[in-house]
């Protein structure tokens, strides 16, 4: 028992693993801020009739953190590499906790623009007092006139209300942005102790010590912008050799000519190589020694294989 609890926080450290999430999470979030500010400013217009504004209202809330989060998993590098790995070697290397933390992860990721939206859109609470608005009670309102019913108080977040309401329109307006602004504030809550906890079970559960996961982290980053751009350059060449071979020449600047001469390409890499170094990688230790990514366990010549005591399932998913 205490192995599998122990197995399964292993992965929560999934959530933390570099500084640089972070940084991309807050630019993230910053940017859904701005784009919240000018989504207020320009389209929200609530259309002030019973039964439009409940629907407008929880649309402008619910509908751009939907898209959001959609383009949060779409954009994820996991996502792809969790569809690489189930079409070419199934899900039969994941443990249970192993594939439940892995989905966590990219919905974790995924949720920083939907979350900053929504909470944002109560903290201003233009949407949730159109939404609401026709749903409070005029009997709880002091004094309030007989005759007006959800039509009215529908009106009431436009100026579009009898005067002798003025009044009980900033009553109304004021509870509802009370209510929606404690909802914000309540969420902000949930995520901060779901982050605190989150952060604590990491640094207790992580196999890694502190500076060899630092070490990792940047192993990962430079393995990833190196690739990248040999790949670029890869191509590249490979491109112009086929282009001059097909018309005889390929016109190139200064620069180019310079990375044909220095980096001669004579072929390209077989699909097994590829598969081999796409997908998820969960991190393995062979004979004591860290395997730091897929492309480090092809560089060393190693098979793919299941866990077993050379090679141990230990931490989750390198980028």
């Amino acid at each position: 028992m205490a192995a599998l609890i122990t197995e399964n926080f292993r992965f929560l450290s999934l959530f933390f693993k570099s500084k640089d999430v972070m940084i991309f999470n807050g630019l993230v979030a910053l940017g859904t801020v701005g784009s919240q500010e000018v989504f207020s400013v320009v389209a929200f217009h609530c259309p002030c009739s019973p039964a439009r504004n409940y629907i407008y209202g929880l649309t402008a809330i619910g509908v751009p953190a939907l898209a959001l989060f959609l383009i949060g998993v779409l954009w994820n590098n996991h996502t792809w590499n969790i569809v690489a790995e189930c079409h070419q070697r199934g899900t039969k290397n994941f443990s249970t906790a192993a594939t439940f933390l892995l989905f966590g992860s990219i919905i974790g990721r995924a949720a920083v623009a939907p979350v900053t939206w929504s909470v944002i859109s109560l903290l201003r609470g233009e949407a949730y007092v159109c939404a609401l608005s026709e749903f409070v009670d005029p009997s709880s309102l002091n004094h309030f006139p007989p005759g007006y019913g959800a039509e009215t108080l529908a009106r009431f977040p436009c100026n579009e209300v009898p005067k002798n309401l003025t009044s009980f329109k900033e009553d109304v307006v004021r509870i509802l942005k009370y209510e929606s602004q404690l909802f914000g504030w309540l969420l902000i809550g949930v995520v901060a102790v779901l982050l605190f906890l989150m952060k604590c079970l990491k640094n207790c559960c992580s196999p890694l010590g502190y500076r060899q996961e630092s070490y990792w982290s940047q192993y990962r980053s430079n393995e990833y912008k190196l690739f990248q751009h040999t790949a670029e350059v890869h191509s590249k060449i490979l491109a112009a050799n086929n282009v001059k071979q097909f018309f005889g020449f390929v016109a190139l600047n200064k620069e180019e000519k310079e990375l044909v001469e220095e980096f001669p390409v004579e072929g390209v890499q077989p699909s097994p190589q590829w598969n081999t170094i796409t997908g998820v990688y969960i991190y393995r230790e062979n004979k004591g020694f860290p395997l730091y990514s897929r492309l480090h366990k092809w560089a060393k010549g190693l098979v793919e294989n299941g866990p077993g005591p050379e090679s141990q399932e230990m931490h989750l998913l390198a980028s």
